[in-house]
């Protein structure tokens, strides 16, 4: 369902919505993977230790082994002041001088996180006072496992009967055994950094339970640059989305997933065509001509790729300190990508299943029927000429074209994955098909991914980890030819009949057919192809080696294959195989090779913590690529050796490497204060002979103020950190070969091949560099709302450019480093914890704001895009045009702005003629806020999740609007039905929005203009669901661990007032402009979920 709404009213939904999912802050980040930090830690577990003691307190001599063993502890409950202690050991492991420590005092330890948390013992079947044991007629024994959430084994889980001090511990495999009087018996699950959870006993003789992680008792661990850090401790601006969230939409695509869920991240797409990739910008672009697309990582490694039901996590940095690892490549910011993996315990197997059905949206797009166009052009068609061009016949006739351009397509994603092993070995294999029909006829992306993740422990010192990952796809594009089947669903005439009489399909061209002389979208697709099939590999092979207890040498090591064969095949039958036949060919196969080397130091000290890491990395990337067109083909042969002539054969190879130094230092100083900076040397093939390495640099800090002594007492502030960074990162997303002098040989002489200069070269040329400052506010406050603010500058020098040359050099231009653009934004996180208890209510809510400004050019010289205008002091997407003045009321004549500075102050009038008319700025292709409201609500097995993302304050190009708006200019061509609140001229007097209609054309009123520039914000439900988690007690029966089941929407419903195809449009370099579109489907999606 779509409706208009008014721009005012789109931002009021949004500010209401704000209001009453809670006050105006926001946390971020879900919760990744504490794997890596679990490992460090058990280590220290092993760690040796000689100590000596005498008549010391327990608490004195847990300080003196944390100084020794690194390590930090942390108590619950009161520490007991004696006995005494006594003890001597050399070289023992730490877990064995704890377990005799404690031993003592009737005390146990649990390695949490960063701690090891020390508690009360309590042993199974404690005995009971008397009257209470002769009070118990019999025992119920009761057994089971407790387990996280994702089916991993919790050793040392607290399970206490209730009302009693009876109770018992799970074992290193999360299994336990206790006896319990009664069945109305409540057996109480506790453990540190998890949600408590009580059940009651019945008829059961088997409890397993599964904790959930209690986010508010966690520091989070995130994947920043080349290393894990906790979240609490970070000094840069960072977003993360967890493989959970990731997956409420159903895509094959990660950009696209990640639509309205980080603040600062722009995601648009201009097609509903399976087969597009999704336009994303972080923090505004900060390029004109060298892209703007941030940097993947996948697995610690630059590049590879990802199926999304492989996904653990997705991390977004953001600002320098994060990027600045990534140096010459991370101005446009770093998307990271941590794929799952396997956990010691159980195999676990999961399975799941989706199918939905898409349909096309239209938004508020409509074209007129048989009638509505037979009265509109009536009424400005030649009287003499319109009833022998146009005869009333015609009404006979009412073609919906897009009924039979558009279909109702398939979704399908199932999946299936297999992971688990021992302390030693771990693994993770997955397989996954995916494909969705498009809602064009003929159009569909076909997906297969298998995914294998193995790590396994050599010995104590070195651990291997292997993933391979390999992907095949076929896309089908409709292949109907020159024309289009999109232009032609809106464009032909409802007044032509598709078919013969005797049912065959006609060609559109001969007579008869009322609209231009194109053809018949549905004559093409019974003889033309058009497709791509590709396959894909990444294979890693890596290695962790400790050196020593805190040094630590990885290597990552990564081999990426693709090939692709495209085959676009027009058969003679049709227009676009013009008479012949054609086959176009085209091959791609490219490799990519890289290392990575890393160097790891961490020491703590007392309070200090320093960690160094060093890196040295290269990369070298190859393609080749071939083209071969022919013709002269015989009807439904589409084999390149059938045809009669090769028209072209074309080829190429393209290179490129990277190489890179760098070192880090990390400073933590009592979990109050941090600094962090980096150094980083780069190098690149794409640069000029003199510019191919340059340095980069990062500097941050932060201070957690409520682990300050003076936050202590007050209980508003859970947590309250401030941070501050600054560094210089590069830009190196241009072509190959850009500083290199060219020759092209595509041309000839006297049947000789021959040569011409083509690119002049320039030794000189470089990185952009982009210098940012952000910023940062992160807070907690009443353990339930969590806020995070981020103000940032970033400033882009050196932008790659074409100067103009004189004809004399031979070259009209050359590539070189002029120009600036800065970026300045705001942003804010928000996540709320409305209701908890048996009715859970959560929101998460993000906004961010971005304002660029063109700060220099070359000479100073505006450059023209299209209908867009780069220019000092303006934004980078500001739109230059003529300005629409309405309609003059005597005339219908269009009316355009028309500026005079004859007098010396500009003067301001009207005029009917477009070519008098001035062109001057009229808005602004980006967005004033973009962001995007989450809320989820669970109640016993029940969940109901909606999301929603919006864009305020752009203008749209309306481009469509030149054919279906046109006044009577284009009356071979459908024309649109005017929205609400629209009007054409009709007599003298009326104040109306569209001109008259005049046959061929009302003085141009159909060209560039402001009249076609529109609102572009929208409000957009993007997934709406509701899924039922099925109880553990309904499922023993059938051997299953869980089980869920839900239904989905994708794309329900839109508010917006852009009179187009759809509001969503690219919002980055070449956006702005909707024409006739692919349109963004719905979805609707049933999906089960099983886990084995």
């Amino acid at each position: 369902m779509e409706k208009s709404l008014p721009r005012g009213e789109v931002v009021h939904y949004i500010l209401m919505t704000m209001k009453y999912s809670a006050f105006l802050f926001m946390l971020i980040c879900s919760v990744c993977s504490l794997a890596t930090a679990a490992e460090t830690y058990g280590q220290k577990l092993n760690k040796p230790v000689t100590l000596r003691l005498k008549n010391v307190t327990l608490n004195k001599a847990l300080d003196e082994i944390s100084e020794i063993a690194d390590v930090r502890f942390v108590f619950v409950g009161d520490v007991p002041e004696n006995p005494k202690i006594n003890l001597k050991v050399t070289r023992e492991k730490l877990s064995t001088v704890l377990s005799k420590l404690l031993d003592t005092y009737a005390l146990t330890y649990i390695q949490m996180e960063n701690n090891i948390v020390i508690r009360k013992a309590i042993h199974q079947n404690q005995a009971l006072p008397a009257k209470e044991i002769l009070a118990l007629p019999y025992q119920l024994r009761i057994t089971g496992k407790v387990t996280d959430e994702r089916g991993d084994p919790l050793p040392g889980v607290n399970i206490i009967i209730k009302g009693t001090t009876q109770g018992t511990n799970t074992d290193g495999t999360g299994a336990y055994q206790v006896s319990v009087p009664e069945q109305s018996a409540v057996l109480i699950f506790s453990f540190v950094g998890y949600e408590t959870q009580e059940r009651t006993v019945g008829n059961a003789s088997e409890i397993n339970v599964s904790l959930k992680a209690d986010i508010k008792a966690l520091n989070e661990v995130v994947v920043v640059g080349y290393s894990s850090k906790q979240l609490s401790q970070l000094s840069s601006s960072v977003s993360v989305v967890s493989g959970k969230k990731l997956n409420d939409v159903t895509s094959n695509n990660v950009t696209d997933l990640l639509q309205g869920k980080a603040a600062g991240v722009v995601i648009s797409n201009a097609s509903g065509d399976p087969n597009a990739t999704p336009n994303i910008v972080i923090r505004g672009s900060s390029s004109i001509s060298a892209g703007s697309d941030p940097l993947y990582v996948v697995d610690g490694i630059i590049g590879g790729n990802a199926n999304p039901t492989d996904i653990e996590s997705v991390t977004i940095l953001k600002d320098a300190a994060a990027t600045g690892l990534y140096g010459a490549r991370a101005a446009n910011g770093v998307v990271i990508i941590t794929t799952k993996s396997g956990k010691a315990g159980k195999t676990q197997i999961s399975v799941s299943s989706t199918v939905g059905i898409n349909s096309a949206t239209n938004s508020n797009f409509r074209v007129m029927n048989s009638q509505q166009l037979y009265d509109y052009e009536k009424s400005f068609y030649p009287a003499q000429r319109f009833d022998t061009e146009i005869p009333a016949s015609v009404l006979s006739q009412n073609t919906n074209w897009q009924d039979l351009a558009f279909r109702n397509g398939l979704t399908q994603n199932h999946v299936i994955s297999i992971s688990g092993g021992s302390d030693k070995t771990r693994f993770y294999v997955s397989g996954n098909y995916y494909k969705e029909d498009g809602t064009l006829k003929f159009n569909s992306n076909e997906r297969y991914n298998f995914r294998t993740n193995i790590s396994h422990k050599i010995n104590e010192k070195l651990r291997l980890n292997v993933k391979f990952n390999t992907r095949m796809s076929d896309q089908r594009s409709e292949p109907s030819g020159l024309d289009g089947a999109l232009y032609g669903a809106y464009n032909n005439m409802p007044w032509d009949n598709p078919y013969n009489a005797d049912g065959s399909v006609k060609r559109g061209t001969e007579g008869g057919w009322y609209g231009r002389e194109q053809e018949n979208f549905l004559h093409g697709w019974q003889y033309n192809q058009n497709g791509t099939k590709g396959t894909g590999y990444d294979g890693d092979i890596n290695l962790d080696y400790s050196i020593l207890p805190n040094l630590t040498f990885y290597t990552y090591n990564r081999v990426s294959l693709n090939n692709s064969k495209t085959e676009i095949y027009y058969d003679v039958r049709s227009k676009a195989g013009k008479g012949n036949g054609r086959l176009d060919n085209r091959f791609n196969n490219s490799r990519s090779l890289i290392t990575s080397n890393r160097l790891v130091y961490d020491k703590t000290i007392g309070r200090h913590t320093l960690s160094a890491l060093a890196v040295a990395e290269a990369e070298k990337n190859y393609t080749e690529f071939n083209t071969v067109l022919g013709e002269g083909l015989a009807p439904g042969l589409h084999v390149m050796s059938a045809a009669s002539r090769i028209l072209s054969a074309t080829g190429g190879i393209s290179e490129n490497a990277f190489s890179k130094g760098l070192v880090q230092l990390d400073y933590n100083y009592d979990n109050r204060y941090f600094a962090v900076g980096s150094f980083i040397n780069e190098a690149s093939s794409r640069f000029g002979a003199n510019n191919r390495s340059a340095n980069f640099y990062t500097l941050g800090g932060s201070w957690i103020l409520s682990n300050e002594s003076f936050m202590k007492e007050q209980t508003t502030f859970n947590f309250l950190k401030i941070r501050a960074s600054y560094g210089l990162t590069g830009n190196a997303n241009i072509p190959n070969y850009q500083s290199m002098g060219l020759y092209s040989y595509s041309v000839q002489y006297a049947g000789n091949s021959g040569s011409f200069p083509l690119q002049m070269p320039n030794d000189n040329l470089t990185w952009e560099k982009a210098r940012t400052v952000n910023l940062g506010l992160d807070l907690t406050v009443f353990k339930r709302i969590s806020f995070t603010a981020d103000v940032y500058n970033k400033t882009t020098k050196g932008l790659l450019l074409n100067v103009e040359m004189p004809y004399t050099s031979g070259f009209s231009s050359v590539i070189q480093n002029v120009g600036s653009v800065q970026n300045k934004g705001l942003e804010l996180n928000l996540n709320t914890e409305n209701l908890v208890g048996p009715l859970k209510w959560e929101t998460n809510f993000n906004i961010a704001f971005n304002r660029s400004k063109v700060l220099r050019l070359s000479e100073g010289k505006d450059i023209r895009s299209g209908n867009l205008i780069i220019s000092v002091g303006q934004d980078l997407y500001t739109w230059n045009m003529r300005k629409w003045a309405g309609v003059d009321p005597q005339t219908g004549d269009p009316l355009w702005e028309k500026i005079s500075t004859d007098t010396g102050s500009p003067i301001v009038t009207t005029t009917n003629s477009y070519n008098q008319a001035t062109q001057q700025n009229t808005g602004s292709a980006s967005p004033d806020f973009t962001g995007g409201i989450s809320n989820t609500l669970t109640f016993k097995g029940f969940t109901f999740f909606a999301f929603l993302n919006f864009v305020s304050g752009n203008k749209i190009y309306n481009n469509s609007r030149t054919l279906f708006d046109s006044d009577g200019s284009y009356y071979t061509y459908n024309s649109m039905v005017l929205a609400d609140g629209w009007s054409r001229w009709e007599k003298p007097g009326d104040i109306a929005t569209h001109p008259k209609p005049v046959f061929g054309g009302n003085k141009d009123s159909h060209r560039v203009s402001s009249r076609f520039l529109e609102d572009g914000s929208y409000l957009r439900l993007r997934n709406i669901s509701l899924s039922y988690e099925l109880p553990a007690s309904v499922l023993k029966g059938v051997k299953i661990a869980n089980a869920r089941i839900f239904v989905s929407a994708d794309n329900l419903w839109t508010a917006t007032r852009f009179s187009g195809m759809d509001p969503e449009v690219v919002l980055g370099p070449g956006g702005g402009t909707s024409s006739i579109k692919y349109p963004i489907s719905k979805k609707l999606l049933f999906g089960i979920s099983l886990g084995l």
